[in-house]
């Protein structure tokens, strides 16, 4: 039986313990970091989809997501994966696990009414049953394209989708006007999904998801040309907050001055029929401090189009310091579009005097 002191070690140890983890939680974020984890209040300040499914027969007519957004010269470019589904004769129609995405495009002057390009798709790889998914195209933290001896970079995951198809990888592929595209490289990271990738002072980083088994986990890798990656070895981001369900994807990473800021997607419910966007924060890019009120942009019940999943989401800072998110979205089940529609959203951004720093 225990001694009437170690008794009392062990209550007094209870009672101390929510203290000293609640505290040390709190040390543990640098002091420049906490600013950004503040209130992040997202506007939706479009009625409607920004871009929505394309015409029966067009190759976006089913599936549309991931949008990835950039500014050249006066324009907003916006680069989306479409796909195909079910066709007018039923022998021809496609099942989920036959989709095949290609890569759109749409361009804006404002960044919230865009228009498809009318030649169709501008990106597709050689073999027919390989999806080009989730493009993440070099640029500044403004969104502005970040230009390599005048031609834009652009880093893609492809996969053959269903059963037994070949598993998702990393190639990158450029442009001189985002609308021809060089031939795809050669697999740059195997078993990889949805990369992120910024060019800093200590060269290229890159974000991206594991897929496979759940939980998914997401990964950090540099590189000194963005073709040979090393990848870090510890998993730089985990499932830890009560949101988050399975996994965390579709990170999308800028710098403002010297914090990276991340926001990624997750299941909001165990039975993943919704999904959800939170954020993190980062000194170094490898240690990051999760937002506490996660997730930051929830599904609306209120607008049928984005009633229940809101992901892949493609973010910039403006000029006047505040932010605009694009992203993906699905209307309530029977999923028969997995993705159906491309909205936005703004956020005025941190206190003042942290909006002021320089990218």
């Amino acid at each position: 039986m225990p001694s009437r002191h170690s008794l009392f070690l062990t209550v007094r140890l209870l009672l101390l313990t929510p203290c000293v983890f609640a505290s040390s939680a709190a040390a543990q974020v640098p002091d420049e970091l906490k600013r950004w984890l503040g209130p992040q209040i997202w506007q939706r300040d479009v009625d409607g989809p920004i871009l929505s499914l394309g015409k029966s027969g067009h190759f976006d007519d089913t599936h549309i997501f991931a949008p990835m957004v950039a500014r050249d010269k006066d324009q907003f470019f916006l680069w989306y994966c479409g796909s195909q589904g079910f066709a007018h004769d039923l022998s021809k129609a496609r099942t989920v696990d036959e989709r095949v995405f290609k890569l759109g495009l749409a361009t804006s002057k404002d960044g919230k009414r865009f228009e498809k390009h009318p030649g169709g798709p501008v990106f597709a790889l050689d073999e027919d049953k390989r999806s080009v998914l989730t493009p993440a195209v070099l640029r500044n933290a403004d969104g502005f394209v970040l230009r390599e001896a005048g031609r834009m970079r652009m880093w893609f995951s492809s996969a053959t989708l269903g059963g037994g198809g070949r598993v998702q990888s990393i190639h990158e592929t450029s442009s001189s006007d985002g609308i021809h595209w060089s031939k795809a490289s050669s697999v740059q990271i195997e078993r990889a999904y949805a990369p992120t990738v910024i060019r800093t002072e200590g060269g290229y980083q890159m974000w991206y998801t594991v897929p496979g088994r759940y939980p998914w986990l997401m990964r950090h890798a540099r590189s000194d040309d963005g073709r040979k990656w090393i990848v870090t070895e510890e998993p730089v981001l985990k499932v830890t907050q009560g949101w988050e369900h399975y996994l965390q994807i579709y990170p999308t990473v800028t710098k403002i001055g010297n914090v990276y800021l991340m926001w990624y997607a997750s299941y909001l419910h165990e039975n993943r029929e919704t999904t959800a966007i939170g954020f993190a924060v980062s000194l170094d890019g490898a240690e990051w401090y999760k937002h506490p009120q996660n997730p930051v942009l929830r599904p609306d019940p209120s607008r049928p189009w984005e009633s229940h999943y809101v992901s892949s989401q493609s973010v910039i800072r403006t000029s006047d310091g505040s932010f605009r998110m694009w992203y993906a979205s699905r209307r309530k089940p029977p999923f028969t579009n997995l993705y159906f529609a491309l909205n936005t959203a703004r956020w005025s951004g941190p206190p003042a005097e942290a909006a002021q720093e320089s990218p």
